[in-house]
């Protein structure tokens, strides 16, 4: 908290507790390209729907790689692992070709499919909703492979990790369950 001249603490804006709080939560590191082709680092990809498969990820609205998201039918995003550390600096980079020096292969569509990440997905837009400052897209899924078993590359505390299993403990052990996470 901080104290204003009068002597009362007065809290923090709500965008400052926000940026603070998820600092402290770590998230799975994905790249998202779009036809173009247009790419760029996110951590808010998630699961929404097994049935349909739809996924969904937000970009803020003044990215530069917003207006091709805007005009794009299909997305793919690209699961990384903590050998994809490069790239994921990479296309967080701007003023760059984020593509530069980046091996991937266009669909027929041309949908850029990176080569050598852990996993991707290809999903076709269904829903894009601007939300705050930013883009919700949500598409389902119609495409995509699995390339590597490898430890996720995360983001946590403003840098990358690495998301490494926990030993299991034998009261975990007993009550472990393979619906859960």
């Amino acid at each position: 908290m901080t104290t204003l001249s009068t002597g009362r603490p007065q809290a923090p804006a709500a965008d400052v507790i926000l940026r603070r709080t998820l600092r402290r939560h770590a998230a799975g590191v994905t790249v998202i390209t779009v036809p173009g082709p247009a790419g760029f680092t996110a951590t808010s990809f998630t699961s929404v729907s097994l049935a349909p498969a739809l996924v969904s990820f937000c970009l803020g609205l003044d990215a530069s790689t917003a207006p091709a998201v805007r005009d794009a039918e299909r997305f793919a995003v690209h699961i990384l692992g903590t050998g994809n550390a490069p790239l994921a600096r990479q296309f967080a980079r701007s003023g760059v070709d984020r593509f530069a020096g980046v091996p991937w292969t266009p669909e027929p569509d041309g949908l850029p499919v990176l080569d050598g990440v852990a996993a991707w997905l290809g999903a076709r837009v269904t829903l894009r909703q601007r939300v705050g400052d930013h883009l919700l897209v949500v598409g389902e899924v119609d495409s995509g492979a699995v390339h590597e078993h490898t430890t996720a590359l995360v983001h946590h505390d403003g840098a990358f990790a690495s998301a490494a299993r926990l030993p299991v403990q034998p009261t975990e052990a007993q009550h472990s369950s393979h619906d859960g996470p």
